[in-house]
């Protein structure tokens, strides 16, 4: 019987799932989604593959585990940097900027992985439920500047913000991008003169 390393059963088997996921993330990030594999995690993380069957059972169950953790972990990041700024437009600067340090966190970077696989229609939907409540700071943040369609806005905001951060993950110097998007998005949501 496999040693318990942990004060209680519950406990030992929540580190353990919580290492495989974010030994999960971390091939995500490295080698695609093709090397999140059971294999993969039990090796990463010192298990047999047989024992990683304990806590997932399958390579798409452990994927939408790394999804369910990585997600809500940036939209908090996100949230609490909106919520610390004093003004609208501030906390517009403060998604903005947030995002594009995410954008060089190995976990959220994992995520970058999944935009060409070939999910299944239901784990797509879940990411773009996940993508949409990550937006919800951003688009209350428009709204409270004024804009007229700030639904619209935040969306729009959202693909400055994807092509900004594929930029710093092909090695755009961040702080030089992290400079132009706010410029960019300050014109923007300044609307015409």
């Amino acid at each position: 019987m496999p040693k318990i390393d942990a004060p209680t059963v519950a406990e030992h088997h929540s580190r353990r799932s919580s290492a495989l996921v974010a030994a999960g993330a971390d091939l995500l990030a490295s080698g695609g989604i093709d090397a999140v594999t059971l294999a993969g995690v039990g090796a990463a993380t010192g298990l047999a593959r047989s024992s990683v069957y304990q806590y997932f059972d399958s390579g798409p169950a452990l994927l939408a585990a790394v999804v369910e953790d990585v997600f809500p972990r940036s939209t908090a990041l996100l949230a609490r940097a909106v919520e610390r700024a004093s003004s609208p437009q501030a906390k517009v600067d403060a998604y903005v900027v947030t995002a594009l340090d995410l954008a060089t966190d190995p976990a959220h970077r994992s995520l970058y992985a999944l935009a060409g696989a070939g999910l299944p229609e239901h784990c797509r939907a879940r990411i773009a439920e996940l993508h949409e409540e990550q937006l919800a700071p951003l688009r209350d943040a428009v709204a409270a500047i004024g804009v007229a369609d700030p639904a619209l806005s935040a969306r729009l905001l959202r693909g400055v913000l994807q092509s900004a951060t594929q930029a710093v993950v092909e090695g755009a110097p961040k702080a030089r991008v992290k400079r132009e998007v706010l410029a960019f998005v300050h014109d923007g949501l300044a609307g015409p003169a």
